[in-house]
């Protein structure tokens, strides 16, 4: 199942198909074309767990694919973004260049990005696009921030004899391309399945916040990052989307929800209070939103 209903900026739902055909409110929230694209994207028809829906939660993609859940058109605005940037690079390909195909094996199957000589004279060079946040850049290319003392003490109030510290930007820190990574590794094994060698991987991040001062903060100082993925072994891919096929269709099948999503697949909650489009009907996401509202 997909989508079914829009949230309206006052909180009410309703069916999209009636949003799109006559909006009960005096004026529309957005344009309609706008409106007409967003529905657009959280309705595509393909029945199979994509590469994407496998690497989220399995709890997360079952009810996004069992239970006519709602979207807020102002909250997923950014898929738009995304779909935005695939259109201009698609449109620019020339011919030489493969683009936006969907490849599928028995498990899964994925559309990658960029395929060919796409970042300097080498061919077999498989791409991504990414519209994602300067904190999610941050994380990705290793840049954390730290404290350390600046040689001086506070010589007045509550912090009197105290040292001083400054927080500066660190760029010696873990890469967390964990889902990118893996996204791009099964599109590679996709690829070489059918007969197409990928000899490197990057990932193209355009940061949407750029030129902001929380983005210059996260020591993001430019619009555009190429990151480079490496290559994870094919039977530990094979093994991780088999296992996630695999209870999503045992949890089809059973008719019963599958275990909580993982903390990592959570984002440490944040998903579950406010991304999971499955929220509504997940006793734990439920749970987490009274909670909030307790205080």
């Amino acid at each position: 199942m997909s989508a079914t209903q829009f949230i309206c900026p006052d909180g009410q739902h309703i069916p999209i198909l009636q949003c799109l055909t006559a909006c009960p409110k005096q004026t529309r929230c957005m344009f309609l074309p706008t409106l007409r694209a967003i529905a657009k994207s959280v309705n595509r028809p393909i029945t199979e767990p994509t590469v994407t829906e496998l690497i989220a939660g399995v709890r997360e993609t079952y009810l996004k694919k069992t239970m006519p859940y709602a979207v807020s058109p102002q909250r997923i605005l950014y898929a738009l973004q995304g779909q935005a940037v695939h259109t201009m690079h698609e449109r620019c390909t020339q011919g030489e260049i493969l683009s936006e195909i969907r490849l599928k094996d028995q498990i899964t199957s994925g559309q990658f990005d960029l395929y060919g000589k796409i970042l300097d004279t080498e061919e077999c060079v498989l791409g991504d696009l990414k519209v994602t946040s300067s904190y999610k850049l941050m994380k990705a290319l290793g840049i954390y921030k730290q404290k350390i003392p600046t040689g001086e003490i506070y010589k007045t109030g509550s912090r009197k004899g105290q040292l001083k510290y400054k927080t500066i930007l660190c760029h010696d820190g873990v890469r967390h391309v964990w889902d990118w990574a893996v996204q791009l590794n099964y599109y590679r094994m996709l690829l070489e399945q059918a007969g197409f060698p990928v000899h490197r991987m990057y990932i193209q991040a355009l940061c949407r916040d750029s030129g902001l001062r929380i983005a210059a903060e996260r020591g993001i100082d430019q619009p555009l990052y190429i990151i480079p993925i490496y290559k994870i072994s094919n039977r530990w891919i094979n093994r991780y989307f088999s296992r996630k096929a695999a209870l999503l269709q045992q949890a089809k099948d059973a008719n019963i929800l599958p275990p909580v999503c993982s903390s990592r697949e959570r984002w440490q909650n944040q998903k579950c209070l406010d991304y999971c489009d499955g929220r509504e009907f997940c006793s734990y996401g439920r749970k987490l939103q009274q909670f909030r509202k307790a205080g």
